[in-house]
Parts: C-alpha cells; sequence; structure tokens
C-alpha cells in the first residue's frame, strides 16, 4: 500500500506496513496536521483516535521511519539513530532523501493522503 507523504510542501512516496495499525491510519486519510518537533531527531502528532498497537523493540530507527507510540502519537522520524524504546510500524518512506530538511528545526506541516 503507497501513500503520498508531505513534509512541509516536500512530497515523498511511502509504503505502508503490513500491520493493523497501518491499515487503520489509511482509513483515516487523507490528514493534515502540524506535527511538533521532538529530540532533534522526530515530528510527533497525537492521533484523534487509537489504533491497534503491536509495538516491537526496533533497535534502530531510519530517517523516514513512521511510527506509532503508544497507541495515539504518530511519529515520522527524519535521522536514524539506536533506540531502545518500542514502536508500531506504521510506514516507511521511499526515498528519504534530504527528509531532514524538509523537516527543519521546528515543528512540521505534514500531510498523508492516499495516491
Amino acid at each position: 500500500m503507497k501513500i503520498i507523504a508531505t513534509i512541509n510542501g516536500k512530497e515523498y512516496t511511502a509504503t505502508l506496513a503490513d500491520t493493523k495499525a497501518a491499515e487503520e491510519f489509511k482509513k483515516m486519510l487523507p490528514l493534515t496536521f502540524e506535527m511538533e518537533e521532538q529530540n532533534g531527531n522526530e515530528k510527533c502528532r497525537y492521533l484523534s483516535k487509537k489504533l491497534t498497537q503491536t509495538s516491537e523493540n526496533v533497535k534502530e530507527i531510519e530517517a523516514g521511519d513512521i511510527m506509532l507510540f503508544g497507541p495515539s502519537c504518530l511519529v515520522v522520524f527524519y535521522k536514524s539513530f539506536s533506540t531502545t524504546y518500542s514502536y508500531t510500524r506504521i510506514g516507511k518512506i521511499d526515498n528519504p532523501e534530504n527528509i531532514d530538511k524538509a523537516a527543519g528545526k521546528w515543528d512540521a506541516e505534514v500531510s498523508f493522503r492516499e495516491i
């Protein structure tokens, strides 16, 4: 399942994961909102509804990962790093080149829509 993720006006194609949460997320599309800057490596936003969690310790976050933290916190990562936190996979931006530049240093306007 492919979607379009737009971060501060820059469009990326993303592939949704094979999870119940990703299916539920797709049913919510289209979505547009401000995502808050967190930790210098991610943008996050609490969704209006809880999604099905299948959290796992992913150990490594890659730039472009779209994850769910807890039942409703959507996270888009723009830098790669190691982690001890657990997430439910929503999807991944297919070619996250320059995603850190698109994300910027502050909050970002992010939208998701079906192709």
